[in-house]
């Protein structure tokens, strides 16, 4: 099936290239991040689209007393490098230029290469209310959804924001619900990261702490590894903007690897938490981990994952790793919960182990992938929100 709306945008100042792909409104509205990367392709734009779609409809509670509401799923992308000096300025053009699609029907935040901060001066100077301000006109009370999610955005733990936080929890957890399901205690248990943004780094403090032993980061300067397991705090107080860590902060046992080196440490987890198509069919013969858990999106190329199937290994998909994100947004801003950090961590564990569990559960059943159940209960529930709510394919 073909998205709603599907764009290409060329800068007039640097030539590069920037992407809306719109898969399907409900309610008129759509979700869905901004991300930037040197290579960004429409077609990997249009793929996350889709997948927003189906995390949207993972996330759909029939509860009558649930406020958050399922929206279509949209993505935008930026083909630069956000290091380059010039990318703050095409992401300012770009943010004007898709203004009208902001206004109306596409909400967005951060994405791969952007952080939430970024966005919003670059939306602020671009001329927009807010990266949401398409949903605003489906809010009861709009003035008080905007400062509940500002009060949200505004709370720190540990000298870290709740939004840069929660994510990782949703990924963490889900990870914490195969190891149950499994019967593999937490204790002992190994975990290789790669990439230690946003993303990556939050899932390695909620693994760290939840007992299991991360051995193994990798940013674009390569891989840090340490069998005993590192110190995943220090790694984390070190990181740059763009989840770089300082080899300054490395103690003595600490290894310096190659970049691809994460792919195959002796771990059970592994959790590619920074670029699309990072385990391709080469590559993917490399691993020995039991669990592949998506913290970034696509990373896993669909042949890859038929092999590391085959060789029984799982993948836990990103359309329920990673969705705790984009779910905490809308949980937050139609006030399903408030802006405190006990109540989202708590709100998102139980949410993504449901999620998880369901998944898990409908794959052994189904003797199939837990990406094949993952999309069959997406599949599911995309008619009962067209039945009750309305959307436009």
């Amino acid at each position: 099936m073909s998205p709603l709306i599907s764009l290409t945008w060329h800068d007039h100042v640097t030539g590069r290239a920037g992407y809306l792909v719109v898969d399907r409104l409900v309610r008129g509205v759509s979700s869905g991040g901004l991300r930037m990367r040197e290579g960004c392709s429409l077609d990997e734009v249009t793929g996350l689209a889709r997948g927003m779609t189906m995390k949207e409809a993972l996330h759909y509670n029939d509860d009558p007393a649930a406020r958050y509401i399922p929206l279509g799923g949209a993505k935008g992308g930026i083909d630069c490098d956000p290091r380059d000096p010039a990318a703050y300025g095409v992401l300012v053009r770009y943010l004007r230029a898709v203004r009208p699609y902001i206004e109306t029907v596409w909400t967005m935040g951060e994405d791969l290469g952007l952080t939430q901060d970024v966005v919003d001066k670059a939306a602020a100077e671009a001329g927009l209310v807010s990266t949401v301000q398409a949903i605003h006109p489906l809010l009861d009370d709009e003035a008080a959804a905007r400062r509940r999610l500002a009060d949200a955005f505004a709370v720190q733990v540990d000298g870290i924001g709740l939004d840069e936080l929660v994510g990782g929890c949703g990924v963490a957890e889900s990870a914490l619900t195969a190891l149950d399901r499994a019967g593999v205690p937490y204790g002992g248990t190994r975990v290789a990261v790669q990439g230690l943004g946003t993303m990556g780094g939050a899932t390695a403090r909620f693994l760290s702490r939840a007992g299991l032993k991360v051995v193994a980061v990798a940013d674009v300067k390569g891989t840090i590894a340490c069998p005993a397991g590192l110190d995943v705090e220090a790694l984390l107080a070190a990181r740059d903007a763009f989840g770089t860590v300082d080899r300054a902060a490395l103690r003595p046992g600490d290894r310096e690897l190659p970049g691809d080196a994460w792919l195959s440490v002796d771990a059970e987890i592994l959790v590619p938490a920074a670029v699309s198509y990072a385990i391709d069919t080469a590559n993917q013969a490399r691993i020995t981990a039991r669990w592949i858990v998506e913290a970034a999106n696509m990373p896993v190329l669909p042949e890859a994952e038929d092999l590391l199937a085959a060789r029984g290994i799982t993948v836990l998909p990103d359309v329920v790793v990673n969705s705790g994100t984009n779910a905490w947004w809308w949980w937050t801003l139609f006030g399903d919960i408030g802006p405190d950090a006990d109540e989202a961590f708590a709100h998102t564990r139980r949410s993504m182990r449901a999620l998880t569990e369901l998944t898990l559960q409908r794959a052994e059943a189904a003797g199939t992938t837990p990406r094949a159940a993952a999309h069959a209960i997406a599949a599911d529930r995309l008619p009962l929100i067209a039945e009750r709510f309305g959307h436009y394919r």
